[in-house]
């Protein structure tokens, strides 16, 4: 059933469009609304597949309902209805976000068509959204303990904000999360959120990688080439294991955070970029500044926010829920019945030393299931949880 809301001041070109779509679908639920505030009222409080506005009316007209609309519920599409003098300001509207314009009297199989169109559109914009909650749920973070409850809170009141965020914290103790939960909880979810492990990529292509290159910049320079920082452009950009980054790119980091621009390797033309960037490492880079190994003015820009991630062995009382979500990730993984763990082989668990953090124990996990009895129980952890 396709909901669909329809604003018009005239009762007689209501009653029209009502005719025309129920006769079409009978699967289309229309809700009359006979002008822009009584509309309101009802966006407000339902749910809309498609929503059909007149422009011209008394009280509240259609740009000002668009406008209204796209602020609390921007996902729903929005067709104008334009006047034959209205026709300059539904082009306006297609600029404010608005989905089409139909012209009055409407011609039914324009009409129908762009409904059609417009409900296909949500219908898209749905699976999108569910698929991005799928994804999501990859870095999803895990725990209640003191330590986590606190970061996520720090998330939830900095995500927000356009504020530069540093991530600090030993290998394996979930860094990335962090950094995903700040860009899907921000106002830049929308956008693209770009990676960068600075340890991976060779000290003399960091450049050229961060922001890219133009023609014969270099050897192999065999085009241009955009940079993660413009491909992060209206998004987050992650810079990994930033103290791994040489001197020399850490100064064009600092200048794009300075004035919101980046040059090419090989061009002195500057490219406006609008990224948020967080970065993390597990270096100490307080003690890399004192060894000249990086920048100080660099650190203070990065570090508006501070986030430190606890190590697992600072955390032991989350690793049963841990457990458990590793446990049914697997699973769902091989495509196999989950296996439950004894409360002896959880606290088993809880014991160790954990210098790989949380990757080590999902390694431990993925093992014991594969090598462990239908019931992980205690024998089986002190059997394998060791075999590294």
């Amino acid at each position: 059933m396709s909901k669909i809301l329809l604003v018009e001041d005239e009762a007689a070109i209501r009653r029209v469009l009502v005719k025309i779509l129920n006769e079409e679908n009978k699967n289309y639920q229309v809700t009359e609304a006979e002008d822009g505030l009584v509309a309101m009222d009802i966006i407000k409080n339902e749910d809309f597949d498609l929503i059909l506005c007149d422009i011209k009316m008394p009280k509240m007209d259609g740009v000002e309902v668009l406008e209204a609309t796209h602020k609390i519920k921007p996902e729903i599409p929005i067709v104008m209805i334009s006047g034959h003098g209205d026709l300059d300001t539904a082009v306006q509207t297609m600029r404010m976000g608005a989905f089409d314009y139909i012209s009055k009297p409407p011609d039914l199989n324009r009409l129908l068509n762009t409904v059609r169109n417009a409900l296909d559109r949500k219908e898209l914009v749905v699976e999108n959204t569910k698929l991005k909650k799928k994804v999501s749920k990859n870095f999803e973070m895990i725990g209640d303990s003191e330590a986590i409850t606190h970061i996520k809170q720090i998330i939830e009141k900095v995500a927000p904000t356009d504020a530069r965020v540093l991530i600090t914290g030993k290998n394996g103790t979930g860094k990335e999360l962090v950094a995903h939960w700040l860009h899907q909880k921000s106002e830049r979810s929308k956008g693209p959120m770009v990676e960068v492990n600075c340890a991976a990529i060779p000290s003399e292509l960091i450049e050229s990688e961060l922001f890219g290159h133009v023609k014969g910049a270099f050897t192999s320079a065999n085009k241009d080439r955009a940079g993660k920082f413009e491909a992060a452009n209206g998004g987050t950009i992650f810079l990994d294991e930033i103290g791994d980054m040489s001197l020399s790119a850490q100064a064009k980091v600092l200048r794009a955070l300075q004035e919101n621009k980046v040059s090419r390797v090989g061009s002195d033309k500057d490219i406006k970029v609008d990224v948020r960037v967080v970065a993390a490492t597990n270096k100490d880079l307080k003690k890399e500044i004192e060894d000249k190994n990086f920048r100080e003015d660099l650190y203070h820009r990065l570090a508006v926010i501070l986030i430190e991630v606890p190590s697992l062995n600072e955390r032991r009382e989350d690793i049963p829920l841990l457990v458990n979500y590793f446990t049914e990730k697997i699973a769902a993984e091989q495509g196999t019945n989950k296996k439950e763990f004894t409360d002896p082989a959880l606290q088993e668990l809880k014991q160790y030393d954990w210098t790989g953090n949380i990757r080590e124990l999902r390694n431990v996990i993925e093992r014991l299931i594969i090598l462990g009895g239908k019931e992980i129980t205690e024998e089986d952890v002190k059997l394998f949880a060791s075999k590294l």
